[in-house]
């Protein structure tokens, strides 16, 4: 797939979802999934504010997108989220605002004071937790749902803020170990199954290493906090401390390391992975999104090996047949267009050694999306008409189009869409 192609696909896609307006009435896009940063208009919205950002499209469309997520009051506190609810819709609206100057600022601020409220109040819950001895829940931490998820969001509107402090804070307590009924876990162990609900086959629960919803994405945000002067105290040693523990349950595949997507109670008592480690490369869970986690920390701590290894398995990962025999889908969660994104944004930071690799491998990626020959309009249309996939951000056509972009153009993003992501 050429760089024409896949703006070309691109730019099906965004006309294709020009209007929120002639969205069939019974998508979900519309309806339950309103406010929803993955899979509704605020996502969408995103890819519209890249293309205008671009100059390859009207900020029109992205208001309208903006308009439609807000057309009725908006969900705060307990039952809002980093990817649902206010947060979900300021992350959309502050990466249009950062082009067009004087534009949502009231709004901005008046959601901005909103989520200080919600941060705080899941801060003092989870200390309060943490105090108590009690184990974490998924929700409580992870990128999707959790204090990381609005960590990233206010490392871009608020880096300097005490509550930006508060929640680096929180992340490096919850690097420190837990002792729980007499034996000691990661502080970051949850007592459930990665569904975030008890589950049979987790008994004791386990310790998540993923972007979405684990302990990667704790690792990325205090390594981009680093990047932005955002510091606390026991910082630089969280850090290590995470990178310790993958580097404890790393593992050689054939086309080179990767990590498992958890770890249960066996297997940490054992000290040996039961069984074998899931082989797709995604950012979700896998090496897409943790070598991305462990470049980042490694430019943190200024670890030239350590950066170079992690760049390495990345390459590695998105060469590797075997791997990528086990992705089934495009999507930008854990499908080729992601890789593709990964690959892009992981190159940016390269050292000299890696980079001209890992921008390599991103054409074959990237044709795995829209084999040469296929017709745009013709794939937008299946993309988004996919029951699986959709119009929205995270496994649907907006994602697929915006990790795309940049790989197309050889240019970091120019709005910061994928703040979100925590992989920028």
């Amino acid at each position: 797939m050429t760089a024409h192609s896949a703006l070309g696909l691109a730019d099906a896609i965004a006309t294709r979802l020009a209007d929120p307006d002639t969205m069939p009435r019974s998508s979900r896009t519309l309806s339950s999934d309103r406010q929803h940063l993955a899979y509704g208009p605020p996502g969408i919205a995103l890819l519209h504010i890249e293309l205008a950002a671009n100059g390859l499209g009207p900020w029109q469309r992205a208001h309208d997108w903006l308009a439609a997520a807000s057309r009725q009051p908006l969900t705060s506190g307990p039952d809002s989220h980093p990817f649902y609810g206010v947060p979900a819709f300021a992350h959309a609206l502050s990466c249009a605002a950062d082009h067009l100057p004087g534009s949502y600022q009231r709004v901005l601020d008046a959601l901005d004071r909103q989520i200080a409220v919600d941060v705080r109040r899941r801060l003092d819950t989870a200390h309060r937790r943490i105090d108590a001895g009690r184990l974490t829940q998924l929700a409580e931490f992870d990128t999707i749902r959790g204090l990381t998820g609005y960590g990233a969001y206010l490392l871009r509107r608020a880096p300097g803020s005490s509550t930006m402090r508060a929640v680096l804070d929180y992340c490096v307590r919850l690097t420190e170990p837990i002792t729980h009924r007499g034996e000691t876990l990661p502080g970051w162990w949850a007592e459930t199954g990665p569904s975030g609900n008890l589950d049979d086959r987790f008994p004791g629960g386990h310790a998540n290493t993923g972007m979405a919803h684990g302990i990667g994405g704790v690792l990325a945000l205090l390594a981009l906090a680093v990047r932005k002067g955002s510091l606390t105290d026991g910082h630089h040693a969280a850090l290590r401390t995470i990178l310790a523990w993958l580097d404890c349950w790393k593992e050689k595949s054939g086309g080179g390391p990767v990590w498992p997507y958890w770890v249960t109670q066996g297997e940490l008592r054992s000290g040996r992975l039961g069984s074998s480690v899931p082989s797709r490369p995604s950012w979700c869970y896998g090496t897409a999104g943790l070598a991305r986690a462990q470049q980042l920390a490694a430019l943190a701590l200024d670890d030239a090996d350590r950066q170079i290894d992690a760049e390495n398995a990345l390459v590695a990962a998105l060469t590797d047949p075997e791997q990528l025999k086990a992705t089934t889908d495009n999507g930008l969660c854990h499908g080729f267009a992601g890789f593709a994104h990964a690959a892009a944004s992981t190159a940016d930071d390269a050292h000299p050694s890696t980079a001209g690799r890992l921008r390599a491998a991103i054409p074959a990626l990237a044709a795995a999306v829209t084999p040469p020959g296929t017709d745009p309009d013709r794939m937008a249309t299946a993309l988004i008409q996919d029951e699986d996939g959709g119009p929205g951000l995270l496994d649907g056509a907006a994602g697929i189009a915006l990790a795309l972009l940049a790989p197309s153009t050889a240019a970091p993003p120019r709005s910061a869409w994928d703040a979100c992501l925590l992989t920028a």
